[in-house]
């Protein structure tokens, strides 16, 4: 089971991100969830897109730094308490998350973590032991975020 992220290097000035969305909608690739950092004059477009490898390809085309990454998304219920379980079991088998993100699916219920781990395959093996469910790149690419949201 794999998802992808997509990570753009960017310049950190009016226009990058443009450009990063006008190349993706112009090829018709969905993003799912983005996450942007910035440190100085640069800064990484952290990206989940329903086409990865199409993606790449598009923004490489255009001469932009692109890299794909293997990461691990998560299912966690939408309550407090459900993010720590999961960080607390990864650290206590000693395992480091480096870049984690995440979005609700369904208010109450259901959300998504994205971790970006360098030990991936000893972290789901212990995840899924635990009960979590990893979702894969299909799985990713059909998430509708926020689509049962109660207001």
């Amino acid at each position: 089971m794999k998802a992808y992220q997509l990570s753009v290097l960017a310049e950190n000035k009016p226009g990058s991100l443009s450009r990063v969305t006008k190349i993706l909608a112009k090829e018709k690739i969905n993003i799912r969830s983005i996450t942007i950092s910035s440190h100085g004059e640069f800064g990484i477009i952290n990206a989940i897109v329903d086409h990865p490898r199409q993606a790449q390809k598009a923004l490489e085309r255009e001469g932009l730094s692109v890299s794909l990454k293997d990461i691990i998304a998560v299912h966690i219920e939408d309550k407090p308490g459900s993010f720590d379980k999961l960080v607390q079991l990864l650290a206590d088998k000693n395992i480091n998350i480096e870049n984690a993100y995440g979005f609700v699916l369904e208010s109450w219920k259901k959300a998504i973590i994205i971790l970006d781990i360098k030990e991936l395959e000893r972290a789901k093996e212990i995840l899924e032991k635990a009960g979590f469910e990893i979702l894969n790149e299909e799985e990713m690419s059909a998430v509708e975020p926020f689509h049962y949201m109660r207001y």
